[in-house]
């Protein structure tokens, strides 16, 4: 069986069910894309937008899509790139590419035209699918990618550089496409990045997928009788994955467009949302939030909400006992993954161990875990080392790139990048990072492009990006920065030249201070975190 098997199952036995719901708070139009058959049941609800499909819509939608594929000559093994914010499409889309035989490709919305292009040619995508919110991203990498085609627009106006159209599925079979599948099948790539920040392209097969979906179930004991409120962006493995424990259980999934604590608890109230994921910046502000009395949790109905977990970065023990301060009767859970191990679950705490918050927990199911030394044998429990982990996730490769691939897999164990320890109990806690990637509210944050883009400040002579711990985001990106001899700059200098920046790769805080590097010219990085974390951790205002 392939995940795409799960999904025809569902629309067999479930179809007239409601399977996906599309809540966007700040929008009240229409849809972009209609379809004559596609009855979306939309409502305008105070202040938000609310659409809805069932299990046989999205199924013959997935048809649709992948039958429209194969008719522009997508087929086994090409790769099809999806660039869109989450909606209600996004998902048959993902799925349409599959049941093709074709490789999905998501991208990070976040990337620009630079990234996009990118991402493209590393994964050596074919066909570009993307929505209105990337038409001038996507316009500055067409001249340079003519054979980047067919490019399918999702939204309801006509592009010149465009070339088609998603709504065009209205006119192609509903009927399953004739492509057999196999686990061993190539079926997703997803963008990783090394310590030099420059994207990997990581290759999952179709049995690597499937058993994301078995271990969130495993883990969290989906039912037909629950609701999971999905917030994260689709792109990213953590989101998705979780969500597929709802496809294989048949039950309701929720796209929240949003992350303010009054929209995350009217959805969960409105929705009657059973399970929830969150990142630790958004738990933050709940419970902001709820200290401040800017929301009461009276006004929600949230008897039936059982779980909340938290991943995609450390999390601190402090954070997980407030919320169970004020949410006595939840299951909380930690779970631990990365890109390569598809997503979370790899590593969990497991709802029967709050006891243990701090820890990122013990294997996850059909998973094994050791922590071992430079040379690869495993370390005595209480030492330190590097994390490994072997399952039926553990990615297929690095696309194109067998000597990444060879350094990261030895003998079929992953091995994390992580350093990590294990207690009396066998649990395993995180101590620090092989990498100097910044994890600031689950958004990875590469130093080296930060101090590259610095450096073209015309007063600064050096620049180290390291991570400081916050209450918030988990980390935040400082900028220790050294002047040249008889220049001037300001914190206020070097915040306004990082304008140019994504909000999230700005450095939140500037040092001024001398940059230390080593006798071989590399910065002494591990000597400023030790400096500067010594301040202890620092609190973020919310941006929503």
């Amino acid at each position: 069986m392939v995940i795409t098997d799960v999904l025809a199952r569902n629309a067999a036995d479930y179809g007239d069910e409601v399977c996906l719901v599309c809540v966007n708070p700040e929008m009240k139009d229409k849809p972009a894309v209609t379809w004559r058959d596609y009855e979306l049941q939309e409502t305008n609800a105070g202040e938000y937008s609310r659409r809805e499909m069932t299990w046989r819509i999205f199924d013959d939608h997935a048809n649709r899509f992948a039958n429209l594929l194969l008719s522009r000559g997508i087929g086994k093994g090409d790769k099809v790139a999806i660039l869109l914010m989450n909606c209600l499409e996004w998902l048959p889309i993902y799925f349409g590419i599959l049941k093709a035989g074709a490789i999905a490709v998501p991208m990070n919305y976040r990337y620009t035209a630079e990234e996009i292009e990118y991402c493209l040619k590393l994964s050596e995508s074919r066909a570009l699918v993307f929505g209105p919110e990337f038409v001038g991203r996507v316009e500055a990498v067409v001249p340079k990618m003519p054979g980047l085609t067919p490019r399918f627009f999702v939204g309801a106006d006509r592009l010149t550089f465009a070339e088609s159209y998603y709504d065009a599925t209205v006119d192609c079979s509903a009927e399953p496409p004739a492509v057999a599948l196999t686990p061993e099948d190539d079926a997703a790539i997803y963008f990783s990045s090394g310590t030099t920040g420059f994207p990997k392209a990581i290759l999952h097969d179709h049995r690597s997928i499937l058993s994301a979906a078995e271990v969130e179930q495993n883990h969290h004991g989906q039912t037909r009788d629950d609701c999971f409120v999905c917030i994260a962006p689709l792109y990213h493995t953590g989101g998705k994955m979780h969500w597929f424990g709802s496809l294989l259980s048949g039950s309701k999934g929720v796209l929240l467009r949003g992350t303010r604590p009054e929209w995350i608890l009217r959805t969960i109230s409105d929705e009657k949302a059973t399970v929830v994921w969150l990142l630790v910046p958004w738990v933050q502000d709940l419970l902001v939030a709820i200290d401040r009395g800017d929301v009461k949790l009276d006004d929600y109905d949230l008897s039936q909400w059982r779980l909340m977990h938290v991943g995609a970065q450390p999390v601190p023990p402090s954070l997980i006992h407030r919320w169970l301060e004020h949410f006595p009767h939840h299951q909380y859970d930690t779970d631990y993954g990365l890109t390569e191990s598809v997503g979370p679950g790899c590593v969990h705490l497991g709802v029967e161990n709050v006891h243990k918050v701090g820890a990122i927990g013990i294997a996850g199911y059909q998973w094994e875990t050791k922590i071992v030394d430079e040379a690869g044998a495993p370390v005595q429990p209480g030492d330190i080392g590097e994390l490994a982990v072997k399952g039926p996730g553990v990615m297929k490769c690095y696309y194109n790139d067998p000597a990444a691939t060879a350094a990261t897999i030895r003998d079929g164990w992953l091995l994390t990048g992580d350093m990590a320890r294990t207690d009396e109990d066998g649990f395993i806690h995180l101590v620090d990072r092989k990498k100097d990637v910044i994890i600031t509210g689950g958004e990875n944050i590469y130093p080296v492009q930060v101090e590259d883009f610095l450096h073209r400040h015309p007063a600064v002579k050096d620049v180290a990006v390291i991570g400081l711990p916050d209450e918030r985001l988990g980390e935040i990106a400082a900028a220790i920065v050294q002047v040249k001899r008889g220049q001037h700059a300001t914190e206020e200098d070097i915040l306004q030249f990082c304008a140019e920046l994504p909000r999230y790769k700005r450095p939140r805080r500037v040092i001024f201070d001398q940059v230390p590097r080593n006798a071989t010219g590399k910065i002494d990085k591990p000597g400023l975190r030790r400096r500067y974390n010594a301040e202890g951790l620092v609190q973020t205002e919310s941006e929503n």
